[in-house]
């Protein structure tokens, strides 16, 4: 689907069934979602430039993402998407400046964008051209991006407070309560690498960006893509925060689960020396020697059974006075 934004805050759909002869000269942004090659080609007609393609999108050169062609300028960055689901991705959308035009071409619902449409006629001064839509859309990524890193945050710290939780109150974790949280851990890991990822790849665009000639050429436009580049560096800084602390919640719980396991073996150790003098007693007193004294005991049997429990008692006592147990 193809969309095309006016200045004056107009909507005009475009369909490759019935293409239009050439484009309304107040559209300032097209945006296409998911086009289809016979959209693209209507595009390459209507623009006079090549559309990069979905496959083209995802080549990692920066010479493929970043450069200029026929007075057109070519940009691709990665954005996190489904950053509320379990499974958060990067999508590769394309920026292109011609013509006074924004062009963009993505395979996916960034959030940013719904929230940029929905906004873009409120900014200061408005958007007068494809430069200025640009950076102010860049400027909601930023944000969004942000907005994710605060969320995360927050979701950490939560799990935090139940990884190291008190168990005062005598209840204690049910079974594979600790592996988890791990997983719960992976995920956050996940989508704070992928918004890592994604502030680099928007990093080295508005590097880029700030070198176009339209956009130094306007004052406001180049001050908002060096303000914006320094709110990236600021979360690419706190993202890596992040990450250290996903890291040390990672190892904790790994600890605790350590921890735990060897709980549970010192208390099968502990119960085995306990019983191993009791064990010993019945051997001695279960031998099958003709000759043993103890045999024709008329109080021989609770002798046996009181020497195991007091046998079994003393360890017992004695690991309670040392605070192994």
């Amino acid at each position: 689907m193809i969309t095309g934004y006016c200045a004056d805050g107009t909507t005009v759909v475009l369909a490759s069934a019935e293409p239009p002869e050439k484009l309304r000269p107040d559209i300032i942004w097209l945006d296409l979602f998911e086009p289809s090659k016979a959209e693209d080609l209507m595009m390459e007609k209507l623009l006079g430039i090549s559309i990069p393609t979905r496959d083209d999108l995802k080549d990692i050169e920066p010479s493929s993402r970043l450069y200029v062609e026929d007075d057109a300028v070519f940009m691709t960055a990665s954005l996190v998407f489904r950053s509320e689901t379990e499974v958060p991705g990067l999508t590769d959308v394309g920026f292109i400046l011609s013509g006074g035009r924004l062009v963009t071409i993505r395979y996916a619902e960034p959030r940013s964008f719904t929230l940029f449409k929905t906004s873009m006629h409120r900014f200061p001064g408005g958007c007068r051209d494809g430069a200025v839509v640009l950076t102010r859309l860049l400027e909601t990524i930023a944000d969004r991006t942000a907005e994710i890193l605060e969320q995360a945050v927050t979701k950490i710290d939560d799990l935090s407070i139940d990884v190291f939780s008190d168990k005062a109150a005598g209840k204690r974790r049910p079974p594979h309560y600790l592996e988890a949280r791990l997983r719960d851990v992976a995920g956050h890991h996940r989508l704070v690498a992928k918004t890592r990822d994604s502030l680099a790849s928007l990093s080295r665009l508005l590097t880029f960006v700030y070198t176009v000639p339209v956009v130094q050429e306007d004052k406001d436009t180049r001050e908002l893509c060096r303000s914006i580049s320094r709110d990236i560096q600021s979360l690419s800084e706190h993202a890596s925060f992040i990450s250290g602390n996903i890291t040390f919640l990672l190892d904790a719980s790994l600890g605790l689960i350590n921890v735990e396991q060897n709980a549970i073996i010192k208390i099968f150790s502990i119960a085995s020396v306990v019983l191993l003098p009791p064990t010993l007693v019945a051997s001695v007193y279960g031998m099958n020697f003709r000759v043993m004294p103890e045999l024709e005991w008329q109080l021989g049997y609770p002798w046996a059974l009181a020497a195991m429990v007091v046998s079994a008692v003393i360890p017992f006592f004695f690991f309670r006075w040392k605070g192994w147990l």
